[in-house]
C-alpha cells in the first residue's frame, strides 16, 4: 500500500544467471522473438525482482540504476517493475527494450490514471479516467494501440492492471463505483467491486482480441482492504482464473514514522493464506514488499531476515517478490526509507536472504 506518497518526493559479488536459466536473446530495440518463449513458473523457487526508485512517475528506467541495485544486493533481477499510467497515452518501448536487454522479465503497473493525483477525490476529479468511460469504449484506441505494441514487443511481460483496488487512494477503487450496494440479481455481488472486474475483463479481453498473448495477467490486491469491510474484501474483486495468469499482493510493513511497527506476521502471512483461498490454482507474487527504516519502532534488518527464513516454509505457492527499493519525505517533513540500504545492517540482512538459492536471479523460459 503505497498511497500517493510520490507526490511528496524531493530526491530521489553480481551473481550470474540461474544454471536453470535461458535469457532472452534481444533483435533490436523491442527484441523481438518469431516464437514468443514462454515464463516457467518455477518448481520451489521463485523469481528475485524488484522497482528500484525510477523517479516521480516510476517509469524512468535505467541500465545504471538496476546494476547499481544488483551490486548493491549481490544479486541480479528476473524481474524489474516499473509503471505505465494511463495519462502517458503510450507504450513503454524504452523501459521494456533496457530491461529485456539487461535479461529481467517486466512487470508493468498499468495504471488508469492521470498524475499528478490528489487523494481522496472521485474518479472524475482525479483525472480523465474513469472506469465508466472505459466501459463505454472512450479509451478503445489508446488500448488498442497499447495491445499491439505489446504483441509487437513479443516477449513474454508480466501487466498488473488496477493495482490495489480494495484500497481507496486509487481512484478505481470499488469505494467510488457503489461501494457495497447489491447488485440486482446475483447474490453476494456488490457495486463497487462489480464494476472494477467488469472493467478489468473489460481491458484484458480487448488486449487479447489484438493478439497480445505472450501478456500475464497480474491480479494484485493491497494485503488489507481500506475500508475493511465484507464488501471490500480482496476476494469480491477477483475476475476469475480465466483473467488472472497470477494473483500478487502488496504487503508492506511499517512505511511511516506515525505508525506502529507492523511484524512480517502481520504484514504478509495471514494475507499470503488469504489470497491462496481465492484461487487454489495459480502461482502467487509479493508484487510489492517492503519495510522502513525506524530504529525506534522496529528492526529492519531482523524483519528482512524474518522474511527470508518465512518465504520458503511458510509461502508454498510464493513464485517471485518485487521489492520496492524507494525514499520518499512525507507532508510532515519526516523521511520515509524503503531502500535495501536504509542501513548497513538492513543491507547486511538482505544480501543474506537473497543469496539462498530459493531465489531465482533470472528467469527461466521455455
Amino acid at each position: 500500500m503505497r498511497m500517493i506518497h510520490l507526490l511528496l518526493i524531493l530526491a530521489t559479488c553480481l551473481c550470474g544467471p540461474s544454471a536453470h536459466a535461458l535469457p532472452p536473446e534481444p533483435q533490436g530495440e523491442t527484441a523481438l522473438h518469431a516464437e514468443p518463449l514462454k515464463l516457467v513458473i518455477p518448481d520451489g523457487q521463485a523469481y528475485a525482482g524488484a522497482y528500484i526508485d525510477f523517479g516521480e512517475r516510476e517509469d524512468t528506467v535505467t541500465l545504471e540504476q538496476i546494476e547499481h541495485f544488483d551490486q548493491l544486493v549481490g544479486k541480479q533481477q528476473a524481474i524489474v517493475a516499473f509503471s505505465s499510467d494511463w495519462g502517458n497515452q503510450s507504450f513503454p518501448n524504452q523501459q521494456l527494450a533496457i530491461i529485456a536487454n539487461y535479461g529481467a522479465v517486466p512487470l508493468v503497473y498499468w495504471s488508469p490514471w492521470d498524475r499528478p493525483v490528489h487523494e481522496n477525490l472521485p474518479p472524475g476529479q482525479r483525472g480523465r479516467f474513469d472506469l465508466r468511460t472505459i466501459l463505454a469504449g472512450q479509451w478503445d484506441g489508446y488500448i488498442d494501440l497499447w495491445a499491439t505494441r505489446a504483441k509487437e514487443y513479443g516477449q513474454p511481460l508480466f501487466v498488473s492492471w488496477g493495482l490495489e483496488m480494495n484500497g481507496e487512494w486509487f481512484p478505481w477503487s470499488g469505494v467510488f463505483y457503489g461501494k457495497g450496494e447489491p447488485v440486482e440479481g446475483c447474490a453476494n455481488c456488490f457495486a463497487g467491486p462489480e464494476m472494477f472486474k467488469k472493467a478489468y475483463r473489460y481491458v484484458v479481453d480487448r488486449v487479447r482480441a489484438k493478439g497480445a498473448a505472450n501478456i500475464l495477467w497480474v491480479w494484485h490486491p493491497n494485503n488489507s482492504s481500506n475500508p475493511d469491510e465484507p464488501w471490500n474484501a480482496m476476494a469480491s474483486y477477483y475476475p476469475g482464473p480465466d483473467y488472472a495468469d497470477w494473483l500478487a499482493l502488496s504487503a508492506y510493513g511499517s512505511q511511516y514514522p506515525t505508525e506502529n511497527w507492523i511484524s512480517v506476521e502481520s504484514a504478509i502471512t495471514a494475507y499470503y493464506k488469504k489470497i491462496s483461498q481465492v484461487d487454489p490454482n495459480k502461482p502467487i507474487m509479493l508484487g510489492e514488499w517492503g519495510v522502513g527504516e525506524f530504529p525506534k519502532a522496529g528492526d529492519k534488518a531482523q524483519w528482512f531476515t524474518d522474511f527470508f527464513q518465512r518465504a520458503p516454509k511458510e509461502f508454498p505457492r510464493l513464485r517471485a517478490a518485487i521489492f520496492w527499493h524507494e525514499r520518499w519525505q512525507n507532508g510532515d517533513q519526516s523521511f520515509s526509507n524503503l531502500r535495501v540500504n536504509s542501513s548497513a545492517e538492513a543491507l547486511e540482512a538482505y544480501r543474506k536472504g537473497i543469496a539462498d538459492r530459493f531465489w531465482l536471479s533470472r528467469p527461466i523460459f521455455k
